[in-house]
């Protein structure tokens, strides 16, 4: 099992004497809790501190060493701590607004447009005005809050006001009641969960790794032509053979071919639909906030919608189809790979689909090198969409065979760690989540040493 492989984790011991069901619980104004837990308000354990507004002249003050957070920020979060988000702000700057500097260990919590955001800061920050953040006082931890509010999004949520859009105020989260256990088993709870998000985490930061040096390589290989010759040495700085193509205006190795993404492969724009369609297949789709947000797609992270199979099968994803964004996310690029039974894709986004796919690889790093210009052949004046005449004309070269084999085998054993972190990650997250609401409603219970 994935929650005993590592040390860091919870412990084999630990994990198998939680408490299932051996609790006496009372009935309280929130429900059933465990007899010796206890309903508190928010206010009573955590001082409640909203975000700030900046200053009109705050444009001279950012590029300082105090993050300023937004709910921007934690739009694609994926981890528990947040240090820095896309702004700092000077301390000049932070005194020229109504925001407050917030200790280590602070809940930030987004509380409109939307609500719910969640992270805790690893440092001291600063938020903006869509931001109520909770300080911790001696009656709870950090991590603590920061899965109860987590397990609790939905009651957040419904005691969000107003008529633009809904926002939780700073009187009414202090009055939210929820039940408490003992900071001793408060601590031991968190710590369950916590070590199972640091190994998603980790997981996560092997991927960032393993994506960086992916890139790394093929720039070596095939933008500064240094792949190895036949002697094992960088081809060109050796004296490699290079030739003049007078289509790309500068040199290319001997022997290596110059086309058109289109001689290469098939694109197909993805499937339009309604909001309330329905059909008689259940699908999972890709939508382009996917494609942004992730360069590998695994089916299981995807919505459902119901669909007529006739409407829909034209638009079924194969392994190794690549995946890239019209609109919204224009010119982001993923590969899907795994089992993609009943797996499409929507109407903002094109499938590229190889007549060779074993060289998925070079094209999906191919593609996400340019979409670096990608803004040369957008649409419009900025880069607004992305059209299958931009892709289908786009140059690249093709490399000889031999070289293709030998980047695929190195390349493929970094793309299978990273499909194995994927994996485990999903099977960890899918742990986390059972547990979290059992472990917050005191249904299963953690010993307290």
């Amino acid at each position: 099992m994935l929650l005993l492989m590592n040390s860091n984790m919870i412990k084999k011991k630990e994990y198998f004497n939680m408490k299932l069901n051996k609790t006496t619980f009372k009935q309280t104004e929130i429900g059933m809790i465990p007899e010796d837990w206890k309903v508190k308000e928010i206010g009573e354990v955590s001082e409640v501190v909203g975000g700030g507004t900046p200053s009109t002249k705050i444009s001279e003050y950012w590029d300082g060493d105090i993050a300023w957070i937004t709910p921007r920020d934690l739009s694609t979060f994926k981890f528990r701590y947040i240090k820095r988000g896309e702004r700092n702000i000077t301390k000049d700057g932070l005194e020229n607004s109504s925001a407050k500097l917030l200790p280590k260990g602070t809940v930030l919590l987004t509380t409109r447009a939307p609500v719910g955001y969640l992270a805790i800061a690893e440092d001291e920050v600063t938020t903006n005005q869509g931001f109520r953040n909770l300080i911790p006082n001696d009656k709870t931890t950090s991590q603590f809050l920061f899965y109860l509010l987590k397990q609790n999004v939905d009651v957040l949520k419904s005691n969000a006001g107003g008529t633009t859009f809904g926002e939780l105020s700073g009187s009414r989260l202090k009055e939210l009641k929820f039940a408490f256990p003992s900071l001793p088993e408060q601590s031991a709870i968190a710590k369950i969960l916590s070590d199972l998000d640091a190994k998603i985490e980790l997981n996560q930061q092997m991927n960032k790794t393993l994506e960086e040096i992916g890139k790394a390589i093929f720039k070596h290989w095939f933008v500064d032509f240094e792949f190895p010759n036949e002697e094992g040495k960088p081809y060109k700085s050796s004296g490699g053979d290079m030739v003049f193509d007078e289509e790309l205006g500068k040199e290319i190795p001997k022997g290596w071919y110059v086309g058109c993404l289109e001689e290469f492969g098939a694109f197909k724009n993805g499937i339009n639909y309604l909001r309330n369609e329905s059909g008689d297949t259940e699908f999972f789709i890709a939508n382009v906030r996917d494609i942004a947000n992730n360069k590998l797609l695994l089916k299981e992270h995807l919505d459902k919608i119901e669909i007529n199979l006739k409407k829909a099968k034209e638009y079924l994803l194969h392994n190794r189809d690549i995946l890239i964004a019209r609109s919204a996310s224009p010119g982001e690029v993923s590969l899907v790979l795994g089992d993609l039974e009943n797996v499409i894709y929507s109407g903002f986004s094109i499938r590229y689909r190889l007549n060779n796919p074993e060289n998925f690889l070079y094209f999906f790093l191919i593609l996400q090198k340019l979409k670096e210009n990608l803004s040369n052949y957008a649409v419009g004046t900025t880069l607004q969409s992305v059209n299958q005449e931009t892709l289908r004309n786009m140059k690249l070269v093709l490399p000889t065979n031999e070289v293709l084999n030998k980047f695929n085998k190195i390349i493929g054993q970094i793309l299978g760690k990273t499909y194995n972190n994927l994996i485990q990650n999903q099977t960890l997250s899918s742990i986390r989540d059972s547990l979290l609401p059992k472990l917050m409603s005191g249904k299963i219970r953690v010993p307290i040493e």
